[in-house]
């Protein structure tokens, strides 16, 4: 082969791989899915987020119904306020519950939405009151043990 069939070829090999990485890299960070420019915005209060980030996906049945636009602190009752963009696409009465749940046992957080039974639909600018903050692992396990070393301690005393 000559040099310039070799330097094609390895143009065309380098060119591949980086669209390769370019799509993984959408993939990734879940930009392939939902746009919500021209949805409405809804907010709702927790007394703990975990990992949540912005622009993490909000999924209700587990469709991606909107992303979650901004995160803020609230200095007079001291917990975390989301904002959300739904997509208009999607409505939800306005009894709806959200929840922060984790997508497998250690993997990303995402804002989970549960209708409710209202007639009355959430619009541009409604707060959810229905929330679950997230499950902190750390939490759960020092309970489990605080709760394992008070049965053992309470059985010894028998």
């Amino acid at each position: 082969m000559s040099r310039t069939t070799v330097d094609l070829w390895v143009g065309v090999l380098v060119t591949a791989g980086l669209i390769a990485l370019l799509v993984l890299a959408l993939k990734v960070g879940n930009a392939s899915q939902v746009s919500v420019s021209d949805g409405y915005r809804i907010e709702a209060e927790f007394g703990n987020i975990g990992g949540l980030k912005a622009r993490a996906p909000v999924k209700s049945a587990g469709v991606v119904v909107g992303r979650v636009e901004s995160i803020g602190f609230d200095n007079q009752t001291f917990r975390a306020r989301v904002a959300m963009r739904i997509d208009k696409r999607f409505e939800f009465p306005r009894d709806s519950s959200v929840s922060i749940l984790t997508a497998g046992l250690l993997g990303e957080q995402y804002v989970g939405i549960d209708g409710g039974g209202d007639v009355e639909l959430l619009k541009d600018g409604d707060k959810v009151r229905l929330t679950q903050s997230a499950i902190v692992l750390e939490k759960a396990i020092t309970q489990f043990l605080y709760g394992k070393a008070a049965e053992t301690g309470s059985a010894q005393q028998q």
